[in-house]
């Protein structure tokens, strides 16, 4: 199958200082990444011709969009043929896929793709970056619909599905309890990662509630910090160290856009995407290797699982209870890193970047999943969703 995704490749990965309330700027977190990236592809700056952040600067939270590519241009003095921020598409990947796309198109030679924020640091003022803010123009949109009854916040939409996904599915919250346990066990075995004491079934279930029946230790950790990676194009980056090849995109969506819309509670845009994922390689779940699954809250790696197939709908709770299934030496290693619930959100990028050490071979020995091969990799939840195949 001759595909468009065969055109790039990651040639180089970056990544910032990772921390809570590090105290320093977006932008100097960005060109830490960045430049790690660059020198990681064996390029220069001068090499660099596209540029895209996810999701580019716009009114947010103090600490959520990073910086604009105008201002990582300028601090980095690039010349570029191409640029762009992808606030809209099919989930924060849609940086990565329309680099690949940029490359694709002979437009751009190298992309450089970016993500970072600085939640940790823009919450220590009292603010909650989780909120939706209200503009001059009052509730609009669907929001109008969720506000007014105290539905604020993701955490608050998340929970209403998850609430009907444990009533009609019978699952209990000590068997997702899992994900949280079998990513802070990996964390403990990154040098990167922020949290890393020892989770139990007892301690998640006593854990303060966020929004019920979503409690502390299923929410991902606002964190300050940047991942870049570098997207060429395969005849031009023939000279790079160790590439990852990208085999397929997953990025359709025809589910409604509401919360209060969908007709199961898994319906998100997710189900579209990984269906669409498929379509577009000869490879299948039981192909994969290392699974990097968006945990923004633990109820979405749950949603994944499902509708990449890597479990029958309504099973994943038996698929990860006990851990062995999704343990680094198990089924599907899932989350090797710590995911966003132990090594701090960065929206996506960080399991990116997890997913392109380990089919490099480069996570530390005893996080390493053994012969490595085949990777994927899923960010959003919601109305927003997206995902990629990745192989070595």
């Amino acid at each position: 199958m001759t595909k468009f995704e065969h055109s790039a490749i990651i040639s180089g990965i970056g990544r910032s200082d990772i921390g809570r309330r590090l105290g320093r700027s977006e932008l100097s977190l960005t060109v830490q990444a960045a430049r790690s990236a660059i020198a990681d592809a064996g390029l220069e700056p001068s090499d660099i011709d596209g540029l895209i952040a996810w999701p580019g600067e716009y009114p947010a939270p103090a600490g959520f969009t990073g910086p604009s590519p105008w201002r990582l241009k300028d601090a980095l003095r690039l010349n570029l043929n191409w640029h762009m921020a992808a606030q809209e598409g099919p989930g924060q990947l849609a940086a990565v896929m329309s680099a690949i796309m940029a490359v694709h198109s002979g437009v751009c030679r190298h992309v450089l793709v970016y993500r970072a924020c600085a939640e940790s640091t823009g919450q220590s003022g009292g603010g909650r970056t989780s909120v939706n803010p209200i503009d001059d123009g009052g509730i609009t949109g669907y929001l109008q619909w969720l506000r007014p009854f105290g539905a604020v916040s993701a955490a608050n939409w998340v929970a209403l599905n998850y609430q009907r996904y444990l009533q009609t599915t019978g699952t209990s919250r000590a068997q997702v309890a899992w994900l949280p346990i079998n990513q802070r066990r990996n964390a403990a075995l990154n040098p990167a990662a922020i949290y890393t004491d020892p989770l139990t079934v007892e301690e998640y279930l006593s854990a303060r509630m966020i929004s019920d029946p979503v409690c502390l230790y299923d929410c991902d950790v606002p964190a300050d910090g940047a991942v870049a990676l570098v997207v060429s194009a395969v005849e031009v980056a023939g000279d790079t160290p160790r590439p990852v090849r990208i085999e397929a995109i997953g990025s359709a969506v025809g589910r409604p856009s509401g919360w209060d819309q969908w007709r199961s509670p898994t319906d998100m845009a997710a189900t579209d995407a990984a269906a669409h994922l498929w379509t577009r390689t000869d490879l299948t779940p039981a192909d994969v290797d290392v699974a990097a699954l968006y945990d923004g809250f633990s109820f979405l790696t749950i949603v994944w699982l499902e509708v990449l197939g890597f479990c029958k709908p309504g099973e994943a709770a038996d698929f990860v209870d006990g851990g062995k299934r999704i343990a680094l030496d198990g089924e599907l290693p899932l989350n090797t890193g710590g995911g966003q619930l132990s090594s701090g959100r960065l929206h996506g990028y960080g399991h990116l970047f997890e997913a392109c050490t380990q089919l490099r071979g480069d996570a530390e020995e005893a996080r390493q999943v053994s012969a490595a091969e085949v990777a994927v990799v899923a960010a959003g939840g919601g109305p927003h969703g997206g995902c990629l195949l990745l192989t070595r």
